[in-house]
């Protein structure tokens, strides 16, 4: 490949059967690989008889090595980038490089495969039209749970990552967040031998796992069911009990702007609301 492109190429998450006929096009043919470890893509190369030279950009690194990506796309070459599994940029490096390149006004151009997340969520028998992803929860169990009391009324699906030495805590934090009969999925070993899809509510997903240590074992994929929808009339009755203890002290745009904020609901909406309370 004689144009500068910068290629985004996913690679399987585990079987590597998952691998496209173009990404191995492309890996094959690029001047270079950027890879996040590789050591662990070495093992790919190897499977495909990929013998293009590779070099580092991980967390630690990615920031230095763009100049010098950039300067072998000034020169001509094409480059891809790969994450350890999956597609790069999904929990993994790459952002930092691909927007300096676009900045570069280099082409970026994707070649899409697996990623998790979309595999879990394919066959996870949640609603799909509508999703959230969150990523990795923060390994702390305070800012954990911080993070789930945000999402608790999110009405998406909600879809993380998790390992093996957290899936416990975050289970348990998931059910203190979102109550015992929430239902969640876990994915785990996705596309590997002992790939697992259960789905049940929190506490007997919790339990199950509890009594069953292999389960505990490998990388996860958890989806939750969003909350619910609350009614309109709870919605009103929510909202206008606000509005009455706040349009006590403040003027009613000041009143129907803090409402909009605790509330989630429309400030225009709030406001109109807010005036007929005040007439009445």
């Amino acid at each position: 490949m004689s144009e500068a492109v910068l290629y985004v190429v996913a690679t399987p998450i585990g079987n590597l059967a998952d691998m496209t006929a173009r990404a191995i096009e492309v890996l094959q043919t690029v001047s270079l690989i950027a890879a996040e470890d590789t050591r662990h893509s070495a093992r790919l190369m190897a499977h495909f008889n990929i013998k293009t030279p590779m070099i580092s950009v991980h967390d630690h690194n990615e920031r230095q090595r763009i100049e010098r990506i950039i300067e072998r796309l000034a020169a001509g070459e094409s480059i891809a980038l790969i994450s350890d599994a999956g597609t790069p940029l999904i929990s993994d490096p790459g952002f930092v490089l691909v927007r300096a390149v676009r900045e570069a006004q280099f082409r970026v151009v994707p070649v899409p495969g697996c990623s998790a997340l979309v595999t879990a969520l394919c066959a996870a028998g949640l609603p799909s039209d509508r999703f959230v992803f969150e990523g990795f929860l923060p390994a702390k169990s305070l800012a954990r749970r911080q993070r789930l009391e945000a999402l608790a009324r999110e009405e998406r699906t909600l879809i993380f990552y998790e390992s093996t030495h957290r899936i416990l805590a975050s289970l348990e934090d998931m059910q203190a967040c979102f109550g015992s009969e929430r239902m969640l999925v876990a994915a785990r070993e996705l596309t590997k031998t002992f790939e697992t899809i259960k789905g049940a509510p929190v506490s007997e997903l919790l339990e199950w796992m509890r009594q069953d240590a292999n389960q505990q074992k490998g990388e996860f994929v958890v989806l939750v069911q969003g909350a619910p929808a609350a009614a309109e009339d709870e919605v009103n009755i929510e909202a206008m009990r606000v509005l009455d203890v706040l349009l006590e002290e403040l003027p009613i745009k000041q009143a129907a702007a803090l409402a909009a904020k605790l509330t989630g609901l429309k400030k225009n909406f709030l406001y109109q609301l807010a005036l007929t309370r005040r007439d009445a």
